[in-house]
């Protein structure tokens, strides 16, 4: 009883540091959602061999996709005309990263791991991208103009010329359909592998010797390769992932290691290749897989240089970001955080019970059709 105590009291603890950066994070997600068209994404991603991946690993940084959830995304704008370096560069960069998982990023760890994340998967989604397209060089394609409304889906864009369209929502119900979207599907999708992350993480604070840490773990190339090969199989959201790695560093991973789950984690499991593979052909997936790996392990050994160099002990620092905000803006973000998960959490358990789940957690259909 005092074990199952401790692992809730710790795992307690790190909700309420990140409630409030959750709260903010997926409520951006709603306004990205919104006012980010994805036709206009889409138009940006079929010309060019390097300024398609640029583009296509940039646009991917902010948006609150999981590695299941990205795959359609990916699937609508490779048939929108998106070639196949653009669209493996989106792939990384998109469930690596997202602007929930940067605001808990900095939450639960420190400033240097809320920048090094998002620039390590925008670099490793460029390193694959710009393979793909230098192996294969794409042919030129027209994307698909797509005008159709991202809010509720009311206009074709066949029969309804943007400019037309454009009158149909006003702002306030493009906000009003942003945080309904953030706080309903997109918090959704998110929540039952949060808290499931969240316990993991209490376990890891409450019943790992942090001697056995330190022996494997603790920095350099093996620390980072056997968190590779923890994390490539894994299905783990970006958020999700954040707090257990906020408890391993606890434990004495080094914070390069930590950043290789992180990468590692979100953007590949065994699902996510399958489909991969079907979508874009065996190559590109190797490529894909070779990209996060390497790149993975390259900018976890950059961050330790980087703590190294500056003199900083990351389990010193970890957290303390979170400590600026007020115990009662926690404790409400945490209640109201509470209160939007019991739909979904109940909707994850039920769907645990049903037969032919897919197991990608996505409360939506996940499935590529071609």
């Amino acid at each position: 009883m005092p074990l199952i105590f401790s692992i809730f009291s710790e795992s307690w603890h790190l909700l309420l540091d990140a409630a409030p950066y959750i709260l903010f994070g997926i409520l951006i997600g709603g306004l990205l959602k919104v006012f980010l068209s994805p036709a206009l994404v889409a138009r940006h991603l079929g010309q060019g061999r390097f300024s398609s991946v640029f583009k296509a690993a940039l646009f991917g940084i902010p948006l609150p996709l999981c590695s299941c959830g990205v795959l359609p995304a990916a699937a609508a704008l490779k048939k929108q005309g998106a070639n196949n370096g653009a669209t493996a560069a989106f792939l990384i960069s998109t469930p690596e990263s997202g602007v929930d998982s940067i605001a808990v990023t900095y939450a639960l760890l420190d400033p240097i791991m809320t920048v090094a994340r998002p620039l390590a998967a925008f670099l490793t989604a460029l390193a694959a991208g710009i393979t793909e397209n230098l192996l294969r060089p794409p042919k030129p394609r027209l994307a698909t103009a797509d005008f159709s409304c991202v809010v509720d889906g009311c206009c074709s864009g066949i029969d309804c010329p943007p400019e037309q369209h454009a009158a149909h929502h006003s702002l306030k119900g493009k906000l009003l359909a942003g945080m309904r979207y953030a706080l309903g599907e997109l918090w959704g999708e998110l929540a039952g592998w949060f808290f499931l992350g969240l316990l993991l993480a209490g376990g890891i604070s409450a019943l790992v010797p942090e001697a056995l840490i330190t022996s494997y773990l603790s920095g350099g190339l093996s620390s980072m390769l056997l968190m590779l090969a923890f994390g490539i199989p894994l299905y783990i959201c970006a958020t999700a992932s954040t707090p257990i790695a906020a408890a391993l560093i606890l434990k004495g991973v080094s914070p390069g290691a930590a950043l290789v789950f992180l990468l590692a984690g979100p953007a590949t499991n065994m699902a996510t290749l399958t489909v991969l593979a079907n979508l874009l052909g065996k190559r590109t997936t190797m490529v894909y897989l070779t990209a996060i790996a390497v790149g993975a392990i390259l900018c976890g050994l950059a961050v330790d240089e980087v703590y190294a160099m500056l003199g900083i002990q990351a389990v010193a620092v970890v957290g303390q970001a979170a400590e600026i905000m007020p115990y009662p803006v926690q404790l409400g973000a945490t209640l109201l955080l509470l209160a939007l998960s019991i739909k979904p959490m109940s909707a994850m358990v039920r769907g645990w019970f049903k037969k032919g789940g897919g197991g990608c957690g996505c409360e939506g259909d996940c499935e590529i059709k071609e």
